[in-house]
């Protein structure tokens, strides 16, 4: 036999060339996506390489996310790439065939095809089901109103996030899982949110009475309105949402209305096809439809009476369905215990099995009020129930595997409630806790990775540090809250040949938090005092150190513009002086000259008051201004006033903010300028001073390539071009030399003025206390910087708009309010004598 084709040669197929092809694949169709249709690729591909050619088709247009790690990507804590699970480039180097924003409509059980509707018709062998679930949407009056959300899919985050940009309210129906941290979520930016629920307590499904009144509580704390027992009776608008209606009669603004009040298997595709449904399609143990050829998993399927919307019995689904797909035996899906996190930065709850107590039950709780700490154990018969954890979850993964292997605690009944290990030789060792653990316990929620398969990772594939074990087995890839236990895995795994990755440094000795866990928490947890810090976060001391105190009020100053009240104790001695200090106790006064330029009346109103207040020394500075030396601290009052009459103020010589904006004379004089560089500082300097920054900021433009103002050294630097301007980031001229990274090219001033507010911003959100943006830049990489500036417009835009907010409040000359309103005279008062 010959086959040909138009542009390849001639094949002869003989029985020698036939034995050598080898068998044909089967042909594996998924329809769907999503975590449990590609975790059962997965699965299979480790079980039986080669054995399918798979094709997958996906609704959405996206490759294949972590949906349960939606909420941090609505939050602003995660981006979309980061919860990707499965690049494009993994199907291709897996050599499967990926079909995305195609779903499918038909399919044909005789002729063994599913038709797509685009119009594709694709054969299959084995068809997995994988279509997940759909969002219940209350069938009340205005339901099917444009601005009625549900929240199961990355389309919904983004329709949260345009409407979240506009400001506004927002009515969440529904308080469980999802309703919370779509709740959180639209809070933190920026929304007005109340949560209305049914039932008299949050969540009810996961945490008792007690844990759902604690939640309450936090949440009204973060500026949530919840409203319990409330029903809705109808939502009101015309050609948009506008307010819900409840059967009590109040009615509540809303610009947009989340519903989160469940979800329901999507079994259309399943039932259309004739295959036998319930609540969802029916399944057996090896996820077998009532169709031998097709299978089905995940939300979408009924399996014992039990439809299930939890990640973890996905998962498990999958691996039964991988092992029977590739031809094992004896595996079976028989059902699941399960455990809840809400992922609410700073919301610490968990809970696991049947806490509704009952005839023969014995509960233990703890409570510690001042931590904000409750836990309660449910008990029958020597063996765990149910677990319930508030504020404090780090045993969590203990009572669960407990529960899940229904182990005698009779001997550990008196102190299992203060957590694993509590008493004996290995109290309050935690790898001595991660060791007793068996190999099923779960570590990693998100992903469903449990002890057994990271160890078996770490021994067989030689890792040795977390990012290794991340890549491989993508436990704590997710949300990042097993990373500790997985670390510590390592240690116990690796005995001596662990090194454990360098941690971040605590804010100070009063924390254990870092630098930027208490930045998270100020803006997630509504925090807009320093005491509130110190009880949230438990300080160790009372009232914080000269450490923590400049870093806190600075903390509160960017996050809360306009609200937070300045604290004049946390400064140090040139902030609150608003000068510097010398060695010899006077101080230097610089006044602001914008950039760059003077004239003869500023001139002669530094003359005057060098005569005036003899002060022995004036010095040009490298920022292009006059630097007063020696002037007495009781003096300085006085010698602003004289400087103030001339019309200067402050150039916040001694701040952790904007000192200069360095120029050249740009095309106004220099043959070679480009563009008015001069001109452009001036309005870049207006703009920006006032601002506190985590550390002093230093600005340059210089007028050509040729760089005068030494523009590519400077925090920011603009150097003028033919076309229009580029803008350098993070450079540093001090001991250690660091040139700018080129951040972007733009045509016109509008635009570096934009850019340079948002830059600006980032770094004030961002970086730590006393970080100059040259550490900060290298810590975060150019290309965190270019994806929140460049690439993303709507950013940039909101990141500027910030800024100028936050100037509003800024920029008030202290140097006159001292001046001639006398505030915080005690600073420059001499001691009285004392006679």
């Amino acid at each position: 036999m010959h086959l040909s084709s138009n542009n390849g040669p001639v094949v002869e197929l003989n029985e020698a060339n036939l034995l050598n092809a080898g068998p044909a694949k089967e042909r594996l169709v998924v329809v769907g996506n999503g975590m449990a249709g590609m975790k059962t690729v997965e699965e299979l591909l480790a079980k039986a390489p080669g054995r399918f050619d798979v094709t997958v088709f996906g609704a959405e247009p996206h490759p294949n996310y972590n949906r349960i790690m939606l909420s941090p990507v609505l939050a602003g804590e995660k981006t979309f790439d980061q919860i990707v699970l499965n690049s494009r480039e993994w199907y291709d180097a897996n050599g499967i065939t990926l079909l995305t924003g195609e779903p499918v409509e038909g399919i044909d059980r005789e002729a063994k095809t599913v038709l797509s509707q685009s119009g594709r018709v694709v054969p299959y062998d084995k068809l997995l089901i994988a279509t997940g679930s759909m969002p219940f949407i209350i069938p009340v009056p205005g339901s099917t109103l444009p601005g009625v959300i549900g929240f199961r899919d990355l389309a919904d985050v983004d329709a949260m996030l345009a409407a979240a940009a506009k400001g506004g309210r927002a009515v969440v129906i529904g308080g469980g899982l999802l309703g919370l941290e779509a709740a959180n979520g639209l809070r933190v930016k920026g929304m007005e949110v109340t949560v209305v629920h049914l039932m008299p307590t949050l969540m009810e499904r996961q945490l008792d009475q007690s844990a759902g009144m604690l939640l309450q509580r936090e949440l009204e704390r973060r500026g949530i309105e919840v409203l319990t027992g409330a029903d809705t009776a109808e939502i009101v608008g015309d050609e948009w949402v506008s307010a819900v209606r409840l059967k009590d009669g109040r009615e509540l603004p809303a610009d947009i209305v989340v519903m989160a009040v469940g979800i329901r298997p999507n079994m259309a595709l399943g039932k259309a096809a004739g295959l036998e449904c319930g609540r969802g399609i029916r399944v057996d143990d090896q996820m077998r439809t009532s169709d031998p050829s097709i299978y089905a998993v995940g939300e979408c399927v009924e399996h014992r009476g039990v439809t299930w919307g939890l990640v973890a019995p996905l998962f498990e689904m999958a691996k039964v369905l991988a092992h029977d797909l590739a031809g094992g035996e004896g595996a079976a899906y028989t059902g699941s215990v399960t455990s809840t996190k809400l992922k609410v930065t700073g919301v610490d709850v968990f809970s696991a099995g049947d806490f509704s107590g009952g005839e023969g039950t014995e509960d233990i709780v703890f409570r510690d009020a001042a931590r904000g700490v409750y836990k309660r154990l449910v008990l029958k018969d020597g063996k765990l129930l149910g677990a319930v954890l508030y504020g404090d979850t780090k045993d969590g993964a203990w009572y669960f595997s407990l529960l899940k292997d229904g182990a005698d605690v009779s001997a550990e009944r008196d102190t299992m409630i203060f957590g694993q290990g509590f008493g004996g030789a290995d109290a309050g060792d935690p790898n001595a806790a991660i060791a007793a653990l068996p190999d099923s316990a779960e570590i990693c929620g998100c992903n469903g990775v449990c002890k057994g398969t990271i160890v078996k990772a770490i021994t067989e594939k030689g890792l040795t540090s977390l990012d290794e074990v991340k890549a491989h087995t993508k436990a704590s890839a997710s949300c990042g809250g097993c990373s500790g236990t997985v670390e510590r895995l390592l240690a116990v795994t690796l005995g001596d040949g662990f090194t454990a990755a360098p941690k971040v440094k605590p804010m100070c000795k009063c924390t254990h938090h870092t630098h930027d866990a208490v930045r998270a928490a100020i803006v997630d947890r509504g925090l807009k005092t320093m005491a509130e810090v110190f009880q949230a976060m438990e300080w160790t001391t009372p009232d914080g150190c000269a450490s923590c105190r400049p870093a806190l009020n600075y903390y509160l100053l960017c996050a809360w513009p306009g609200e937070y009240r300045d604290d004049y104790q946390s400064r140090y001695i040139n902030e609150r002086a608003h000068a510097n200090i010398q060695k010899d106790g006077t101080y230097s006064v610089v006044p602001r000259m914008w950039g760059g330029l003077t004239n003869a009346a500023e001139l002669r109103a530094i003359a005057d008051v060098v005569d005036k207040f003899a002060i022995p020394t004036v010095k040009v500075t490298g920022g292009q201004r006059i630097d007063l030396f020696g002037v007495k601290k009781e003096d300085l009052p006085a010698v602003w006033a004289d400087l103030n009459a001339a019309g200067m103020v402050s150039g916040h010589a001694y701040a952790k903010g904007l000192r200069t904006v360095k120029t050249c004379v740009g095309s106004e004089w220099c043959r070679f300028g480009t563009q008015d560089s001069t001109g452009l500082g001036v309005k870049l300097e207006r703009m920006t001073w006032g601002t506190w920054t985590p550390h002093k900021v230093k600005l340059a433009v210089s007028g050509c390539p040729r760089n005068c103002a030494e523009a590519t050294i400077k925090d920011l630097g603009v150097v003028c071009i033919d076309s229009g301007y580029e803008l350098h980031v993070g450079g540093n001229g001090g001991l250690h030399v660091r040139a700018c990274d080129l951040l972007v090219r733009v045509a016109t001033e509008e635009e570096v003025l934009e850019y340079t507010g948002a830059f600006m911003q980032l770094y004030r959100e961002e970086a730590r206390y006393l970080e100059r943006t040259a550490p900060w830049v290298e810590r975060v990489g150019l290309d965190h910087i270019k994806a929140a500036l460049v690439d993303d417009p709507e950013r940039r835009r909101a990141l500027n708009a910030r800024f100028l907010f936050s100037q509003t409040f800024s920029q008030d000359d202290p140097w006159a309010e001292r001046a001639a309103k006398g505030v915080d005279r005690h600073e420059f008062n001499l001691l009285a004598e004392v006679g």
